[in-house]
């Protein structure tokens, strides 16, 4: 089974909040102790961070749950609970995170360093020495340490090559490759031997260096699924040049040209953005035949023809490439530390649900009812006073409440009255 994974599902779960403890200071000699009960810690975030030394998803593939250190509840004598350490998972740069069920892109995480938080941690409940005033003395009540769920996403891995290699299967990309680097992928006289993707740096006499990508070779119709290039097109995404390598020696009797032309549009009906892409065409495999015989469909665009066998022809090809690869480094505007395309929900949200009750969501509005003791008047007092705050009575008069209409906020569920 191969190593390198470039897909999978990924769960993240913040950790759970400590719970605020309900505690009385009781010693002797101390006749007026108060509240004393202590804060829950916060738990910890998950948090994506994308890392040059991480090279696929394959940590993912098995076991894609990760979930971070909850936060411990408070105690008496005002002693707070300890907070869960943040979680950071790493994945390669060039990392796309979208919505497991809609698809939707949430963020590009580009460079060695860029952080996303993929799971907040739950916020540590309040202890009852918090709810103290000069109206509330001894509040019987503390705050609920807030509870995390799962939450699944897609990752996609589209690799960060300066040069990627376009071509039919046996067109000779594995062969030149391992050539002019270290990369060491498969090679045999069969198609599909390149079943993932293979990078290597190319280094010329100047100590100037690019990486290329050897990307599975495609076949008509890959935009649609067939043979094996349909899941690697992506990585030709950010790939800065493009070098068409197409076999002289008419693999499966498709002229150069007919190759050229059939990989083009395959790119176009994939993604017509790509042919933008700069790029070299070059002609594989002279060591099998004389230039005679090469035949007139050969395609204008033809740069090079070189033999990777018998080394013939590649260093002129190499410092071309390198010369797209500069220009386009040179011209291509600073990268930004990474894009959010969807930041986390703030604010207080309703919505009517089947049953024709209204149900409240946003996380202060969950958290001003996340009490241990709703049926103390203070603390249904103070829970009231901390829903106005937030907003909770204008979003549902907005939303057309009535009164005597059924209104659940997380699990506390209360009819409502407009008291003004």
């Amino acid at each position: 089974m191969s190593n390198f994974v470039d897909e999978a599902n990924f769960c993240a779960r913040g950790g759970n909040g400590g719970a605020g403890c309900t505690s009385f200071r009781r010693e002797a000699h101390v006749p007026y102790g108060g509240p004393d009960g202590g804060d829950g810690g916060s738990g910890g975030s998950v948090w994506l961070q994308a890392d040059r030394n991480t090279v696929s998803l394959l940590a993912f593939r098995d076991h894609p749950h990760r979930i971070a250190v909850s936060g411990v509840h408070g105690k008496g004598q005002k002693k707070h609970g300890k907070s869960g350490k943040d979680l950071i998972v790493y994945v390669p740069e060039g990392t796309v995170v979208k919505d497991l069920e809609t698809g939707e892109v949430l963020v590009d995480l580009i460079n060695e360093g860029d952080r996303w938080l993929a799971a907040q941690g739950g916020e540590g409940g309040k202890g009852n020495s918090r709810f103290f005033s000069s109206k509330r003395r001894a509040p019987a009540f503390s705050e609920q340490g807030e509870y995390c769920e799962d939450t699944w996403y897609r990752l996609e891995l589209k690799l960060l090559a300066d040069v990627a290699l376009v071509g039919f299967p046996s067109a000779g990309k594995s062969t030149l490759i391992s050539v002019v680097s270290q990369a060491k992928p498969k090679i045999a006289e069969y198609h599909f031997t390149t079943l993932v993707p293979n990078l290597g740096v190319v280094q010329l006499q100047d100590d100037s260096e690019f990486i290329m990508a050897d990307l599975p070779g495609l076949i008509e119709g890959a935009h649609e699924g067939k043979g094996m290039g349909f899941q690697f097109l992506r990585h030709i995404e950010r790939a800065r040049v493009l070098l068409f390598l197409l076999d002289l020696s008419s693999v499966d009797g498709a002229s150069p040209k007919e190759q050229f032309d059939a990989l083009r549009k395959e790119l176009e009906l994939y993604k017509p953005e790509l042919l933008n892409i700069p790029f070299v065409v070059a002609g594989s495999k002279t060591d099998l035949l004389e230039v005679s015989d090469w035949g007139t469909d050969i395609p204008e665009e033809l740069d090079f023809s070189i033999s990777s066998v018998q080394q013939d022809g590649l260093t002129p090809l190499l410092w071309r490439l390198l010369e797209l690869v500069k220009a386009e480094r040179d011209s291509e505007p600073k990268r930004a530390d990474f894009v959010v395309h969807r930041p986390l929900p703030t604010g207080v949200k309703v919505e009517r649900e089947d049953d024709n009750a209204w149900r409240v969501t946003g996380r202060e509005a969950e958290r001003a009812v996340a009490l241990s003791d709703m049926t103390d008047y203070s603390a249904l007092e103070y829970s009231q006073s901390r829903l106005r705050n937030v907003g909770v009575d204008k979003a549902l008069k907005k939303a057309g409440v009535v009164e005597g209409d059924e209104v659940r906020i997380a699990d506390f569920i209360f009819e409502y009255h407009d008291d003004l």
